[in-house]
């Protein structure tokens, strides 16, 4: 009996080598849809039911040749509008990539990009926005654009990342210069806290990749960006005390030789909703 349990072990640690292999794949390359309610009483009944999917942290990867799975995934969500919160390229290389990924979501709704810290990193941040602005992409460099239906104006916003130039203008002052019932802002950053004071309605950002590698069972994330230990923003939505949300994405791809775990690519669909 002693001799047929030694002989199970060699054919039973592949098997184990397999499926972790492919579990390792999975959490890399299995895009995970969820649907995250917003509900605000500062939105106009115009605006009940707008859809926004966030993307953020793509670092240059794709899903398929042509990022193909992705826009699919994006697609089956029906969006009115998709935001993309910076780090879309982490090297130079990855600017190829761009022009079909911004045409394939820019044919599914209209779409806004802002800056993050990697782009700035590259210095190729006029090539990448000019390539988006080129295949339809909103790109909002410290602006904003209005929609207006049934006589309801909402702002969509967008600042650079702090990478940028010094003397570039903030998103409070940003904010002073917009006239609309509801705001909705995009900054790379998750900076929670700050955003608070910033008097925005909405704030999509990303930048912590949900915490990296996440702790299953009680799905917290185990690392900041900086390395610290249990980040207290490291996913979903945020409400302050005196109104408005901001909702920090997971991210879809890694940082240089990082990988994730627990933790599989991030892509949330926002539904807003007129609240009391």
């Amino acid at each position: 009996m002693g001799r047929r349990k030694k002989r199970r072990w060699p054919l039973v640690l592949p098997l184990l080598l397999c499926l972790a292999a492919l579990f390792f794949w999975w959490s890399q390359n299995a895009i995970l849809p969820q649907t995250v309610p917003i509900q605000s009483a500062a939105l106009p009944a115009a605006f009940d039911g707008l859809r926004i999917v966030s993307l953020s942290d793509l670092h240059g990867k794709e899903f398929g040749p042509g990022n193909e799975k992705l826009l699919a995934e994006v697609a089956a969500l029906k969006p009115d509008l998709i935001a993309i919160t910076g780090d879309l390229i982490e090297r130079e290389e990855d600017l190829e990539m761009v022009p079909a990924l911004a045409r394939g979501l820019s044919d599914i709704a209209p779409t806004y990009y802002v800056t993050g810290n990697h782009e700035w990193a590259v210095r190729r941040v006029n090539d990448l926005k000019a390539l988006l602005t080129g295949n339809g992409v909103r790109v909002l460099s410290n602006e904003y654009e209005l929609w207006e239906k049934d006589g309801a104006v909402l702002a969509v916003a967008g600042v650079d990342d702090p990478n940028g130039p010094p003397s570039q203008k903030t998103g409070p002052e940003l904010r002073e210069e917009i006239r609309a019932d509801y705001t909705i802002l995009l900054s790379h950053r998750d900076t929670v806290e700050a955003y608070e004071s910033w008097g925005y309605d909405l704030v999509l950002c990303g930048h912590g990749h949900g915490g990296i590698l996440r702790i299953p069972l009680v799905d917290r994330g185990l690392l900041s960006t900086d390395r610290t230990f249990f980040p207290k923003y490291d996913g979903g939505p945020v409400a302050y005390p005196g109104g408005g949300t901001c909702f920090v994405s997971r991210g879809l791809g890694n940082v240089g030789a990082s990988f994730r775990l627990f933790n599989r690519p991030d892509l949330p669909l926002l539904i807003l909703t007129k609240g009391e």
